[in-house]
């Protein structure tokens, strides 16, 4: 499973011209998932996009978490995180998880992050065509990937 975390000043996600979600202060993720992943995955993934310390405490300094800040959560699935672009100049996504197993798993992600908040996220829709709108904070971008779990 792949996230790519952005702190956001606002984020939101449109469906033929239509909000679907819509934030203001706090993370914009997009997840991928792959076809090894687990819930186990999810919940270490989970913890650590909700305990992520990016946020600038009163010093400036990035002390504060998401549930510090009582911020809000835009979550996106997105499949072309998995591209492999070795070979050619068209990418590849054989390493993405088949649409409905990709889709279950990012619908506990859903339900995961929402409990560990303790208050419903927005989202996109997955397998649609979304246009997704940000203002990142920073910038501050974080790439996490729950191989790297095993790594430290």
């Amino acid at each position: 499973m792949r996230a790519v975390i952005q702190r956001v000043s606002n984020a939101k996600v449109e469906i033929n011209n239509s909000i679907k979600g819509q934030i203001n202060t706090g993370l914009l993720v997009f997840l991928g998932v792959e076809e090894e992943d687990t819930m186990e995955d999810i919940t270490w993934l989970a913890q650590k996009i909700c305990n992520l310390r990016i946020f600038s405490d009163e010093e400036g300094l990035m002390n504060l978490a998401l549930k510090d800040i009582n911020a809000e959560l835009l979550l996106i699935s997105q499949f072309t995180l998995f591209a492999l672009t070795k070979k050619g100049n068209r990418p590849s996504f054989i390493n993405a998880a088949k649409p409905e197993y990709a889709n279950d798993l990012y619908e506990k992600m859903k339900l995961e992050l929402s409990h560990l908040l303790n208050k419903d996220i927005q989202c996109g829709e997955f397998g649609a065509d979304m246009k997704v709108s940000l203002l990142n904070d920073g910038p501050v971008t974080i790439i996490m990937d729950t191989k790297d779990k095993e790594r430290h």
